[in-house]
């Protein structure tokens, strides 16, 4: 039994794919180097990330797939789950097969496993937009921590790159210790730890006040609904909004 051992990358990931397929070779599993357990019947195949391999490799997917496969791949890697790149390559190697009619496939249980990690990653990327919360620092760059349960950093980063294009700002991944570095333009992800008290701006006391008389002024009483609420905006991302009461914010 072989199983395919890549570094983790999504690049890994793809050379991974890249030489399963010219090696005319089909590994049981790919798991990531931090995934492996000793176990004699296995034969670990150690793979080397390769960039130019890799780039054919999506390059492959776009254009013999379909741009919609290329997504949902990137959506089911950010997943972390541990069968996502198992996932992942039996779904592309029917996909290579039968075309963009791979996702019509869903009795397939990779290609259903592909989905459903795409539906949830997409879903969390989608409801953390609304809720990032920026701290003005008094280095006059505003910070923000979060920690989603899946790597969505790289998906979120291209909104707030548009939507705070003349301010310098950082998106703080606290659980896989990365961040998103923005200014004049462009942001780069970088693995990032910050420890102690966040060095606020004056002006952000004052602000963060304002927000959570705002908050609690605004809501109807009688229209309160903890349970929607928290299924709109669940509990675990609480400690990060400056309007929830015991807020992480300092």
């Amino acid at each position: 039994m072989v199983y395919y051992v890549y570094d983790g990358s999504f690049d890994g990931l793809l050379t991974a794919i890249y030489e399963a397929y010219y090696r005319h070779q089909e590994p049981q599993k790919i798991l990531s180097d931090e995934s492996i357990q000793d176990n004699l019947f296995i034969q670990h195949v150690y793979i080397k990330a390769d960039q130019q391999k890799a780039e054919r490799v999506y390059s492959a997917i776009v254009h013999k797939i379909s741009p919609a496969a290329a997504k949902k791949v990137l959506y089911a890697f950010l997943s972390e789950a541990e069968d996502a790149a198992t996932a992942i390559y039996r779904y592309l190697k029917l996909g290579f097969k039968v075309g963009k009619s791979v996702d019509s496939a869903l009795a397939d249980p990779y290609v259903f496993r592909v989905h459903v990690l795409h539906k949830k990653v997409s879903g969390e990327a989608g409801k953390m937009l609304g809720l990032v919360r920026f701290r003005l620092l008094k280095n006059g760059i505003f910070y923000a921590p979060i920690e989603p349960d899946f790597n969505i950093l790289g998906i979120i980063a291209p909104h707030f790159k548009k939507r705070m294009p003349t301010h310098d700002w950082i998106i703080h991944d606290l659980k896989r210790r990365i961040a998103a570095f923005y200014s004049q333009g462009q942001y780069t992800i970088a693995p990032f730890e910050f420890e102690g008290p966040l060095p606020l701006d004056e002006e952000e006391f004052d602000f963060q006040t304002l927000w959570r008389e705002y908050f609690q002024n605004i809501a109807i009483k009688s229209r309160i609904n903890p349970r929607l609420q928290r299924q709109f905006m669940p509990v675990r991302y609480w400690k990060h909004l400056i309007e929830s009461p015991g807020a992480n914010y300092k």
